[in-house]
Order: structure tokens, then C-alpha cells, then sequence
């Protein structure tokens, strides 16, 4: 027997397949939603760790900041009771300035020289005298220069023709003018360390 199906299957086909169409894309939707719920998440929840941590390095910052601040101040305390110390010691040490400059421009003084007066300023001195010749006054610029512990950086101010005496006994002369610097105590040795540690250093390799 022939059996004839005379039913719209066409249809029936067509309605079949719209409807598994919807289900694979309700499915999907669902799907992604999920893996959109899931990423979101996660990502929050990196955020929310993320976020913590910020706010552990604000707080840590925050107490750096402090930190440097109070060891900022100390220095500054420390450098002003450095500072005052060195005063004190400076005011001490310059109480016995007149007695070195004394002593060392009689010692740095040499033959045809002759002081009349000196005037200090702070560190710099201001020396008048008189001199047999510009060669004597030379010799007082080196010896000042290079060969006092306790003088430095002579600076020669003026110097001209003069007369000392009047009449048969007036003599000529160079009257001069220097200013000089004086050390402090505690500088009085740097130059003389300076040399010492230049004069351990080794020597140069020639064959190099």
C-alpha cells in the first residue's frame, strides 16, 4: 500500500528549526551572560584588592612623609647645634688671635721693615710700615705668603716713596700699606694636612 503524507511538512520543518534557533540563542545569551557575570566579578573583585593596597601605600606614604619631615627637622637642629658649637669655639679660639698675629709679624717681619700700626677686621689685618726698598716689602709679601702658619693671602694695598726724619737725618723710604688674612685655630693646619695627603699619594705609572 502507498502511503501519501499530505501533512504541510514543510512547515512543520521550517517551525522546527526557528524554534532551535531561539534555543541556541536563549543558550547563548545565557552563556554570555555568565561569562560577562564572571569576568565582572572577577574584575571587581582584582579592583577591590587592588584599591586595598593603594590605600596600604597612601598610609604607608603618609607615614614616610612624616618620618622625613621629623629627620628633616633634626638635621636642621643638628646643623644649628653645630653651628653654635663652632661659634663658641670660634668666639674662644679668636681671643688668642692678637697674641699670634702679634708674635707671627715679628717673626715674618724681616730686616729694613719697620711697622707703625695694624688695624683687624674680622679675619683681614691692615698693616702700615715703612721699608728700606721695594725689595724688603717683597720679602714681607713671601714670608706672609708661605712661610706662616698663621697668615695668608697678603695683599699689598700701596706702596710709595716717603721720608722718615727731617733735616741732615731724613731718609727715604717705601711706605707701604698690606692687608693680610688671619687664620682661625681650627684652620690653622689644613693647608699643612693637605700637603701630607697629596704627598702619600701614590705616583703616576710612567710606563702607563
Amino acid at each position: 500500500m502507498i502511503r501519501i503524507n499530505l501533512l504541510p511538512h514543510r512547515e512543520e520543518k521550517r517551525k522546527q528549526r526557528k524554534a532551535a534557533f531561539v534555543a541556541l540563542m536563549v543558550l547563548s545569551a545565557l552563556i554570555g551572560t555568565g561569562i560577562v557575570l564572571l569576568v565582572g566579578g572577577y574584575n571587581a573583585r582584582a579592583i577591590a584588592v587592588q584599591e586595598g593596597r593603594n590605600r596600604e601605600l597612601k598610609t604607608a606614604i603618609v607615614a614616610l612623609d612624616g618620618k622625613i619631615k621629623e629627620i628633616a627637622t633634626l638635621k636642621q637642629e643638628i646643623e644649628a647645634l653645630k653651628a653654635r658649637q663652632q661659634a663658641v669655639e670660634d668666639l674662644q679660639g679668636d681671643r688668642n688671635q692678637p697674641v699670634y698675629l702679634l708674635d707671627e709679624l715679628v717673626r715674618q717681619t724681616p730686616p729694613g721693615v719697620f711697622l707703625k700700626a695694624f688695624r683687624q677686621e674680622g679675619q683681614r689685618v691692615t698693616v702700615n710700615g715703612y721699608a728700606q726698598s721695594q725689595e724688603r716689602v717683597s720679602e714681607l709679601l713671601r714670608n706672609m705668603s708661605s712661610a706662616s702658619p698663621w697668615l695668608e693671602r697678603p695683599d699689598l694695598v700701596e706702596a710709595k716713596a716717603g721720608t722718615i726724619g727731617q733735616g741732615k737725618v731724613a731718609r727715604k723710604v717705601v711706605e707701604f700699606t698690606v692687608i693680610v688674612g688671619i687664620k682661625r685655630a681650627r684652620d690653622k693646619d689644613k693647608p699643612e694636612e693637605d700637603g701630607k695627603a697629596g704627598a702619600h699619594q701614590p705616583a703616576p705609572d710612567k710606563a702607563a
